[in-house]
């Protein structure tokens, strides 16, 4: 089929919150909240050192987390903030993308949202419609689970229902502020991983059906697959607890990752080319995995890996920042590969046009 007869997407708003510090400053501050002086301090700071982290972007100022995570009501406390920040960021990157996309609040058809590190009912989605302008019609999917496989997942979702609906506008919207899952005290090896791992962002992306799109340039969505790897359902996710989210982050994450990636993005693709790669930038060794299954070099991650630098991990929104960054001429291709929990991949093959 003519990629130009598929659901296209038009444009791609990656936010990041002001509150910018270095990793080594990061390291500092949360080293006393997480650990006491000892081996498990200097465990804290080497995983810092070794996350391939230089910056992160944070929902509140760093001087704040200590009380936020340590008062009696913290998650009911981390979650008001989560409800106030990440819908400022999501207003910011929804006009931002219809601006690029040239398209009014209006316009909208479909709002898919996803998220992994708050919850609000209604939804931040909800509240969206108020505070974007968009219709009250539209139709809304709200999404919690998926982590960081959301936002690749996201725009499948977005492909299936545009082909049903050509004259349809619809629009991708991811929140993860990580950050306010820390656990204090926690000096659980994943705990000190993930405190020195994921950063905090939002994206908005919009994707039009065929007939919508007319002659605007952008991604044609050409196919996707969804996988969920076997006997690895304990690798990555959240447990839920009296103090909030508490990651579950293996040390097999990598292995599980080398035993069927290569295998199954190879029979997706069935020999066809690719230009770019769009990889979930979920830590080094996520993506040393990732290229050694698919015997990339190592430029083919550089994207993915300078994301991971200047931003962290930011779960759903970490690949759809990488596609922002993604730049094509028509008729190249761009392989999108995200990772969660399940373990879960999704794999979706783009073109420009």
């Amino acid at each position: 089929m003519d990629p130009r007869a598929r659901p296209r997407v038009l444009a791609v708003e990656p936010v990041l919150p002001t509150h910018r510090h270095d990793q080594d400053e990061i390291a500092a501050e949360l080293a006393p909240l997480l650990t006491e002086p000892g081996p498990r301090r200097e465990l804290l700071h080497r995983l810092h050192a070794n996350a391939g982290v230089r910056t992160r972007h944070l929902a509140l100022p760093l001087s704040r987390y200590a009380h936020l995570t340590t008062r009696p009501d913290a998650f009911e406390a981390a979650n008001a903030v989560f409800a106030q920040v990440g819908l400022d960021l999501a207003e910011q990157a929804v006009k931002g993308a219809l601006a690029s996309a040239g398209l009014a609040p209006a316009d909208v058809d479909v709002l898919l949202f996803t998220t992994v590190t708050g919850v609000a009912a209604p939804s931040l989605d909800a509240l969206l419609v108020e505070r974007v302008g968009l219709r009250r019609d539209v139709v809304r999917w709200p999404g919690f689970g998926l982590g960081c496989v959301a936002g690749a997942a996201g725009i499948s979702r977005l492909q299936d229902h545009l082909t049903g609906h050509p004259g349809q506008v619809g629009l991708l919207v991811s929140v993860e502020l990580c950050s306010l899952t820390l656990q204090p005290g926690d000096t659980s090896a994943a705990n000190l991983v993930a405190s020195g791992l994921f950063g905090d962002g939002a994206t908005a992306l919009v994707v039009a059906g065929p007939e919508r799109a007319g002659t605007r340039p952008g991604w044609a969505v050409l196919e996707h697959a969804s996988r969920l790897l076997p006997d690895s359902t304990d690798a990555l996710g959240f447990q839920a607890g009296s103090r909030g989210l508490r990651i579950v982050l293996s040390a097999g994450l990598p292995d599980v990752l080398h035993r069927h990636v290569g295998a199954d993005v190879r029979a997706f693709l069935a020999a066809r080319g690719v230009d770019h790669w769009v990889v979930h930038p979920g830590g080094p060794k996520v993506l040393d995995a990732v290229a050694d299954a698919l015997d990339l070099p190592a430029a083919a991650l550089a994207t993915c890996r300078r994301v991971l630098a200047e931003e962290g991990n930011l779960s759903s929104s970490a690949v759809l920042h990488v596609l922002a960054r993604t730049t094509a001429a028509p008729g190249e291709r761009a392989l999108v590969l995200g990772v969660g929990p399940g373990v879960s991949t999704e794999t979706v093959l783009l073109e420009r046009v």
